[in-house]
């Protein structure tokens, strides 16, 4: 898989765990920042991830801050993302299976690293559902475009 990852300075170290454990399962990751500790907007990663995202066809994107919420609420703002915020496995399936979710959000500072990697495996392992979910999805979509 084609993974594009970006996150903010509360996300970097944890960043930094998911890429290492993605390469060596043999993903390729596009890492679209932040480069370092040194405090960023988030909203400013989540629209540069979002639109590469959707630009270049990666197959995902996740997305770290230190709750994973306002990350989360900026890459939604992006017509064509739907990211889903995480924090159990359940949930990172049910992300893909029914919404179709082409970014996923986590927060660095509420997740283990453990627990953030069993997100991410089970968000992966997934795939979408199709049928009503397609319809479901359909209609979100047709929410983005109603409000412009």
């Amino acid at each position: 898989m084609k993974i594009i990852i970006g996150c903010d300075h509360g996300g970097y170290d944890l960043k930094l765990e998911i890429i290492s454990r993605l390469e060596k399962e043999g993903h390729s990751v596009v890492d679209v920042g932040c480069p370092d500790r040194n405090p960023v907007d988030y909203p400013d990663v989540a629209a540069d991830l979002c639109h590469r995202l959707l630009d270049e066809k990666e197959d995902f994107g996740i997305l770290i801050c230190g709750t994973g919420i306002g990350i989360s609420i900026a890459a939604n703002k992006i017509d064509g993302i739907r990211a889903a915020h995480l924090s159990d496995a359940y949930s990172a399936s049910m992300a893909k299976a029914h919404n179709n979710a082409n970014v996923i959000t986590l927060g660095a500072r509420t997740l283990g690293v453990e627990l953030a990697w069993t997100i991410v495996k089970a968000y992966m392992d997934s795939s979408f559902l199709g049928g009503v979910h397609q319809t479901r999805v359909e209609k979100i979509a047709a929410l983005e475009k109603e409000d412009k």
